[in-house]
Parts: structure tokens; sequence; C-alpha cells
């Protein structure tokens, strides 16, 4: 994909971690529902929907309430502009409730330019029936893809801790997906592992400030509620480096929201950090 598209599953929002559910915000286990990018003219025949005639098939979505671009790129493991670009969304925030969205590249497409193979070895997208938000339940055929190398084939990760507080919410599979870290103000926030930013920005309100790193083919890590990030897009980083400083955006409390993302599904931090 271009370099300009590279957004981690994603998502980032994501992502996202649009990219992303699950996120303590208000209260510290509380998940958000966005409602962001969905239509608010009342009901609407699906028929007439974009996309109408493509429901069910493979490599297909069909919005539900609450989704948003980033959230369903973040869900099948694709760069949100590309999933724009595909639809032809000029404004991406502008989806309806009963649209169907192409979520896998179109036949033809134009395959990434030589930097960006190297930067993220090519595997076969994440299959369709992985998504967490329901939609397009068929797998589709994946398209065959070179053998990557053992370092890009990561089955595991060995991360550090991006901040040094105390935990204030553990991961549990409902209501938080990922770990609360506390601090305060302007404390350091560290990138856990080798990768590169995905997404830099405040598109998700609950996560306010937030960073999404992508370190390889199975794995990404999100870090929320920053105060002020100070990496951005497409930027490669480095294990240990200062990505943000520590605030509250979109939390009651100062403190870092961190998810690690296994093929875009929300694991628990802990089992991937050292013992303290």
């Amino acid at each position: 994909m271009r370099a300009a598209s590279r957004q981690i599953w994603v998502s980032v929002l994501l992502a996202a971690m649009a990219v992303l559910t699950g996120c303590t915000s208000k209260s510290l286990n509380q998940a958000p529902v966005e409602d962001r990018g969905v239509s608010a003219r009342g009901p609407v025949d699906p028929a007439l929907l974009p996309g109408a005639a493509n429901a069910g098939k493979p490599g297909y979505y069909t919005v539900r309430q609450g989704d948003t671009v980033m959230k369903i790129a973040t869900d099948v493991n694709q760069p949100w502009r590309d999933i724009a670009r595909w639809n032809n969304l000029d404004n991406p925030n502008a989806i309806e409730v009963g649209q169907v969205l192409r979520v896998v590249p179109p036949p033809g497409s134009a395959p990434p330019p030589p930097q960006q193979q190297q930067q993220q070895p090519a595997t076969a997208p994440i299959p369709v029936a992985t998504q967490t938000t329901p939609g397009v339940a068929t797998t589709p055929t994946p398209t065959p893809t070179p053998e990557p190398s053992p370092a890009a084939d990561a089955g595991d990760i060995n991360l550090i801790w991006p901040a040094s507080g105390a935990v204030l919410a553990k991961f549990d599979e409902v209501n938080n997906k990922g770990i609360s870290i506390g601090g305060n103000a302007g404390d350091p926030v560290v990138a856990a592992a080798d990768g590169s930013v995905v997404y830099a920005g405040a598109g998700l309100p609950s996560y306010g400030n937030l960073i999404i790193l992508q370190h390889n083919t199975t794995f990404l890590t999100a870090y929320a509620h920053n105060q002020k990030l100070l990496v951005k897009e497409n930027q490669t980083v480095k294990k240990g480096q200062k990505i943000a400083e520590m605030g509250s955006t979109g939390a009651d409390r100062v403190m870092l929201h961190f998810e690690v993302r296994r093929s875009a599904k929300p694991v628990d931090p802990v089992r991937y950090l050292p013992a303290r």
C-alpha cells in the first residue's frame, strides 16, 4: 500500500483503533460507543444505499450503528484511507447504517512501492470473518503472497512498559480492551517496541490524543489520553523512544490507556510485558 495510506489496522480508530472499541475514558470500565459517521436522516431503504448490491458478499462490510470508517478499518485490518479510496468516500465521516463498503483491495490494485514493501512485508490480509464488529461473515479467498521472513511473521512480541506508573485498571475483554497506567501530566510515554506510526491524532474522542504503532504483520499497540503527541504518521520509532506525554484527554484523570492488538483482536498487554 502507498506510504501515504499506511495505517495499522487500526486503527486506528483504531481505527483504530479507529481505531478502537473498548477503551476506558470517562469511567475506567466503560466501553465507548462512537456514533460519528453514521447518518442521522432517519430510516433509509437499504436497497438505495451505496453498495447495496454487494451486501453479504465476501470482502464487503455492511455498516452498523456506531461504526466509523476508522473503526471498521481496525476490525478488518486495513488502512482506513484505503477503504475510503476503494469506496470513493469524499468524506469518510459520512457513512450510513446499511451502507455496504468494500474492505479488501479491488482486483488489479497497484502493488505498493518498493520502499513500502521493505517496511511492511506482504502477507495476506486478515480475513473479514475475524472482524469483531458484526458484518460480513464469509472469509474471502486469500491472495497467494510470498513467504514472509521469520522476523516479519512474528507470532509473539516482547514489549517494555510504555509508562512507569501503577496499573489502575486491568484488561478484562468485555469492558477494558487494554490496561490503564497511572502517572502525572507530562510523564513520558515510550514505544513498547520498534515500529512505525500508523495513526497519531484525536479522531476518537473516547481515546483523546491517540498513537497507534504497528510492529509487524501481527501486532500493534495503542497509546491513548496523551496531552501531547511527539511523533507523526509514517514515522519509524525505536523501542523505548519517547512518543508522547501522558495526559487526560478523553479521560477523567491523568493516565495512559495501553492496548495490544494481535491480528486486530485485543489481548491482555500484561502477557507481553516484563514482570514488575
